[in-house]
């Protein structure tokens, strides 16, 4: 499928974007849970369980949509980008949840 030149611009910038998005949270996230496991904030119990359930669930989820779009045909870009969209989702998810002030 053949892309229109804004297209070919905007996607690897929109790329970069995602990625950065991603590390900023994911240092975000890890500053939080570093914390709540060493008591200096309130945390769910199941914290610690649920940060290494949820990148399992993250890895597979993410493989699936790259070989889903890779099987379409799609560019490396629609496919980079599918395989972003997972890790996306739960880093801005976790960044809301544990930014939240908490009694």
């Amino acid at each position: 499928m053949a892309h229109s030149p804004i297209a070919k611009v905007a996607l690897p910038w929109s790329l970069w974007s995602e990625m950065a998005w991603i590390a900023a949270e994911s240092q975000m996230i890890i500053g939080l849970r570093m914390m709540g496991l060493l008591g200096l904030t309130n945390q769910s119990p199941g914290e610690p369980f649920r940060m290494v359930a949820e990148k399992q669930a993250a890895a597979t989820e993410s493989l699936f949509a790259m070989t889903e779009a890779a099987s379409r045909g799609a560019s490396a870009d629609r496919v980079m980008s599918a395989a972003l969209r997972p890790y996306r989702k739960r880093t801005r998810a976790n960044s809301r949840r544990l930014g939240r002030k908490r009694p």
